[in-house]
């Protein structure tokens, strides 16, 4: 229409300046600017019609949905137009809307007088109001609103406006509450509210932010209080006093600081309210403080982490399995266990890891438990792995799943489905140790029993020996060599040794025979021993010595020591058939540390090392851990006793050693035993090291004195009283500790020496020592036993000093005591 116009103000201006000439034309252009110009009035009127259709039907809707009641009334009275709430609130029955309104307050003189002045005022053209009241309903009085409002731009026109004031009151009651509420939710929303007009002073701001900056919030209100930017610990650049944000920007994180100082990050959004003008007027914004949400993740982190390191170092092994029976997470114990890698584990199936023998049965069990089975005791379990080990499970489930599943593999429910399960919580300890320590219990159990047993009978076999040995040595007495009956005797007692060695052995597996131990260096006794060993040995077996430097020194037993190293020579031999080389390394050696083999624990300290070394078959795995039972042998029948093994590991325990042994089939054996250093000084050892008076003592075993025998083994009893006559003493005899008890009683009886057996029925020897102290305080003492010195010495009181001499013995080292004691030994 604005072009069709332009066109027709164009064609106008082209006639009246008379710059066509042509009569036809100039008539063309007229009449084509009539037409545009009446077309263009057309369209403009049109547009102004309905534009002011659309204005009163928008008056007439705001009109018509005013809760106020209104009524518009014309020059002559009449009612031009009444909307739906005057209606409601006016009864206007037989009478016009205006006469109804008056009508209302005819009850009350005062109240028409009041109406009748708001009409007057009206009527002269002055707007006027009143409350005014109705008639009473049940003792209450209703009052309304009544104002009259002349219309300026329609000379005697009238709009009366009336109001339910006590429904007014009420709304007004409800928006005042609901402010309140809005305000005191504002004040206690775990979010700060504020708002700043341009200047950055705050508008607003509630009890929350207030809180966090150390204020109260009309202290941020305060014309003269901190704005903004006061309270941004580092306000950006370029930001506007009302923003803390440089720019257009509406959200962003901002370090704030409380008026006490207090620093906390904050999450700001804002949005801008323009004015008319484009201009800001004020600000409105949201605050979040992210000091707490930041605790709260680092204190899951802390958790995350603090729960991580008690899952990874856990000293138990878990697992944790899905549904589908995956391992979807294990930590390290678990992985030491199996001892593989984690990205060889996760998503294998449980089962794979579990010994083929059991593998139907723990599945099983375990599938039980995702279904809601109890485990109510743990299983014991063998693991696949580069060892095999035994492990305790324990099995809880996870939370349920959608669907369920078997730890082959999904479970197929009644309909085809999946039957429900659960994932499961696996937590594993590894028993490997102790079913080790378990079995190495029983086993000590039974060598300590069987050596209870050996020390019995050893003693037992001793007093037979002794009397044995003893009658043998009567006889040579009277049958010397070339008699008839010589050789005979001298087979027996050969005998008699050989079942004494034997005894020796059983004593020295358990740990019960009597030691003499002295100073030494291995050194030499390897220089003493190397011809017996060659000889030992044979001729196809190379034997080779190689003695460390500055080697320390031992206290040990030498001939103890000798039968350790002969023992374990004898056994290289037997490993080596058809020969090879039996090597004897001697060397220091220094621990820092424990060193742990097996179920033997040696702690740190300086030992000196004694390693026997062959090249022979060496030793299954399996007997690897027998070796060092008594009478296990792998030769056939009848080829050893199966002792020789035992005696050295007893031998060197007792002495306070160590004893290894490192062997693989084929691959020869190395046994190697650790033997505390000695840090006497040299002049104390070579004391140490000078022979023991009994291997010293003169060939002349004759002597005097009374001798007091108290044996209650009656063969032992008569072969020493003889022997000890035969060399010149006087001997008196008692069975029992009572009998001599009784006989030392009678101080007339001169006693110069008591040889007393240790064990004996109702009173033993340390018994009868303790009683005879008092009697006779210097009386000298030797004991006669075959169990250990140290099993009397204990019993022994502090200070007591008593000579020993154990079963079996001979007639030369019974002399060889008794006058050894008699003559130098103390009192």
């Amino acid at each position: 229409m604005a072009a069709l116009a332009a066109i027709g103000f164009a064609g106008m201006g082209l006639a009246a300046s008379g710059a066509v000439e042509d009569p036809f034309l100039l008539a063309s252009a007229s009449t084509l600017a009539i037409v545009a110009v009446a077309a263009a009035v057309a369209w403009r009127a049109g547009h102004i019609e309905a534009k002011a259709s659309r204005d009163r039907l928008l008056l007439g809707e705001a009109f018509e949905e005013s809760f106020c009641g209104r009524l518009v009334v014309g020059p002559e009275g009449g009612a031009a137009h009444v909307n739906a709430a005057f209606w409601r609130l006016v009864d206007c029955t037989g009478a016009t809307p205006l006469d109804g309104l008056r009508r209302q307050f005819d009850h009350d003189p005062e109240m028409a007088e009041r109406f009748r002045r708001i009409a007057a005022a009206a009527a002269a053209g002055s707007p006027a109001q009143a409350e005014l009241s109705l008639r009473r309903r049940r003792d209450a009085l209703d009052w309304r609103h009544v104002q009259a409002l002349p219309l300026a731009r329609a000379p005697g026109y009238v709009e009366w406006r009336i109001e339910d004031v006590t429904a007014r009151k009420e709304v007004e009651q409800v928006i005042r509450e609901e402010q309140s509420s809005l305000l005191d939710f504002m004040d206690h929303a775990p979010v700060g509210f504020y708002s700043v007009d341009l200047d950055g002073r705050f508008l607003f701001a509630n009890a929350t932010l207030a809180r966090w900056l150390g204020c109260e919030a009309r202290d941020l209100l305060d014309g003269g209080g901190p704005r903004l930017h006061d309270v941004l610990a580092e306000p950006p650049p370029g930001a506007a006093p009302f923003t803390p944000f440089p720019g257009d920007k509406a959200r962003g994180e901002v370090l704030m600081r409380g008026l006490q100082g207090r620093l906390f990050q904050a999450s700001v959004a804002q949005s801008v309210l323009h004015g008319a003008d484009g201009g800001v007027l004020r600000t409105r914004s949201v605050v979040r403080d992210l000091s707490p949400e930041r605790e709260w993740r680092e204190a899951l982190r802390l958790s995350e982490q603090r729960f991580q390191r008690f899952f990874e170092d856990a000293p138990i092994g878990i697992a944790l399995v899905e549904e589908g029976g995956q391992v979807a997470e294990c930590n390290r114990a678990f992985l030491a266990m199996i001892g593989s890698q984690l990205q060889d584990i996760l998503g294998r199936p449980l089962g794979d890891l579990i010994h083929r023998s059991q593998r139907a049965e723990v599945v099983a069990r375990l599938n039980a438990v995702s279904h809601g089975s109890d485990m109510t005791a743990p299983m014991e379990v063998k693991l696949r792995g580069a060892r095999e080990l035994v492990a305790q499970l324990y099995a809880s489930r996870q939370a349920a799943g959608p669907a369920g599943s078997t730890l082959n593999g999904p479970v197929p429910g009644p309909a085809g489905g999946s039957a429900g399960g659960h994932g499961l919580i696996l937590h594993f300890i590894d028993l490997t140790e102790q079913k080790n320590l378990e079995a190495q219990f029983a086993q000590s159990q039974k060598m300590q029993a069987i050596g209870q047993l050996a020390g019995g009978v050893a003693h037992d076999f001793n007093n037979l020996l002794t009397a044995m040995i003893g009658f043998c040595d009567l006889l040579l007495l009277r049958h010397k060599p070339g008699d008839q009956s010589f050789s005979d005797i001298m087979q027996i007692k050969q005998n008699a040794n050989r079942a004494a060695n034997l005894v020796r052995q059983l004593l020295a597996f358990s740990r019960q025979q009597t030691l003499q131990p002295r100073v030494l260096s291995l050194t030499d006794v390897l220089a003493e021993l190397s011809n017996l060993l060659r000889r030992l040995i044979g001729e196809n077996i190379e034997l080779r010595l190689l003695h460390g430097r500055d080697l320390g020194l031992v206290k040990v037993d030498q001939g103890q020591l000798e039968q350790v190293i002969i023992n374990l020579a004898v056994n290289a031999r037997d490993a080596m058939p058809e020969g090879g080389r039996l090597t004897v390394v001697t060397s220091n050696h220094s621990a820092a540390q424990p060193i742990r083999r097996e179920h033997e624990e040696m702690p740190p300290g300086d030992y000196v090392v004694l390693e026997v070394i062959d090249t022979g078959v060496g030793i299954p795995r399996e007997n690897l851990s027998r070796i060092f039972e008594p009478f296990f042998s792998t030769k056939e029948v009848g080829s050893g006793t199966g002792l020789g093994l035992s005696t050295v590991y007893g031998i060197v325990r007792q002495t306070g050693g160590f004893v290894f042994v490192d062997s693989a089939p084929n691959e020869g054996a190395k046994f190697t035993i650790y033997l505390p250093r000695h840090r006497e000084s040299e002049q104390a050892a070579e004391a140490s090291a000078v022979p023991d008076p009994r291997e010293r003592a003169s060939s002349d075993l004759t002597g005097s004195g009374t001798i007091l025998l108290v044996e209650d083994e009656d063969a032992v009893r008569v072969f020493s009283a003889r022997a000890l006559r035969n060399k010149g003493y006087q001997v008196m005899e008692a069975r029992s500790g009572e009998a001599a008890l009784e006989l030392l009683s009678d101080t007339e009886v001169r006693v110069d020496l008591l040889v007393s057996d240790v064990v004996m029925p109702q009173m033993d020897g340390p018994t009868l020592i303790r009683k005879i102290r008092p009697l006779r305080p210097h009386l000298k003492v030797i004991f006669i036993s075959g169990y250990t010195e140290d099993r009397f010495r204990q019993h022994l009181e502090g200070g007591e000093h008593v000579d020993f001499l154990p079963k079996p013995f001979s007639l030369k080292q019974l002399a060889g005591k008794v006058k050894e004691v008699l003559r130098g030994g103390r009192d």
